[in-house]
């Protein structure tokens, strides 16, 4: 029988590649609680995808919440990624605060309003991605603080940008703003025109001002790694591939609209593994 905690790491080999590989790479006795927190953030990620609308994705996020509040639920037996987080937040007495959170932060992705600017931006993929990497490392320090605070919430923030930026076709099909309104204005752009798939001036103009934002947070990483433990590193190992990704996505003749800017799985693993004993020095 496939264990919760066999189950959430498919869950994460499936809808997060990324972060499986970068797992697979840590210390084997913490393997198993990274995939558990890494498929919650999955199956969160994915909610907008397999609802036809809003409510049904309030309802799924409700459950999540309640479930971390301590609110009975007759079907988190059946869940196996509920079980494994369970299990993880009770080993490493994790805050389950940090994981309420990340899912109240989720209800924007369930609606098409606009992302007000740049701070609110910069908010939610703190409370997405950056507490994700904290939790990582706090279990990779046996469920105590290491001091990782101000790494991991650069981090996300560079990592989020950089996804939410390759995500642009897909968001754009669906008539869901993530650019900032404060850069969309400062540039110009009508989100109108991104909604039609018209690349333009104006939004190449707001992207290369993203990538910049995105590079100010990996060299705020790059200054706080040395309050970061030698056993926390693998926590950041993601966060590696940002700085490939937005190369990728500045290439000349590349269409932010029509095009999806990817690495081979092979070249992933080989950054990821190449990257493995020495985190901070590949950021």
């Amino acid at each position: 029988m496939t264990t919760d905690f066999e189950h959430a790491a498919d869950v994460v080999r499936r809808f997060d590649r990324d972060r499986y590989l970068s797992a697979l790479l840590a210390p084997e006795a913490h393997r198993d609680a990274l995939m558990a927190l890494y498929a919650f953030n999955a199956e969160l990620g994915r909610i907008r995808e397999i609802v036809s609308e809003p409510l049904p994705g309030e309802v799924r996020l409700q459950w999540w919440r309640d479930l971390l509040e301590g609110t009975e639920h007759g079907a988190a037996a059946a869940n196996p990624v509920a079980n494994a987080l369970l299990r993880t937040i009770e080993r490493y007495n994790l805050p389950a605060r940090a994981l309420v959170a990340m899912t109240e932060a989720r209800i924007f992705d369930l609606y098409n309003d606009p992302m007000p600017d740049l701070n609110d931006l910069e908010g939610y993929t703190g409370e997405t991605v950056s507490g994700l990497f904290q939790l990582g490392c706090l279990v990779l320090n046996d469920g105590k603080d290491a001091g990782t605070a101000t790494a991991a919430g650069h981090a996300g923030v560079a990592y989020g940008l950089t996804g939410l930026m390759r995500a642009l076709p897909w968001h754009a099909a669906r008539r869901q703003m993530y650019l900032p309104g404060d850069v969309c204005t400062r540039h110009n752009l009508d989100p109108e025109t991104v909604f039609q798939g018209k690349t333009s001036p104006e939004l190449e103009a707001v992207l290369a001002e993203m990538r910049g934002h995105a590079r100010h947070h990996l060299k705020r990483v790059r200054q706080a790694a040395s309050d970061v433990p030698a056993k926390c590193q693998a926590a950041f190992l993601p966060l590696v591939l940002a700085e490939p990704f937005l190369k990728k996505l500045e290439v000349a003749g590349f269409d932010p609209l029509q095009q999806i800017a990817e690495i081979s799985q092979l070249r992933r693993q080989w950054i990821l593994w190449r990257a493995s004993g020495n985190v901070f020095g590949r950021v």
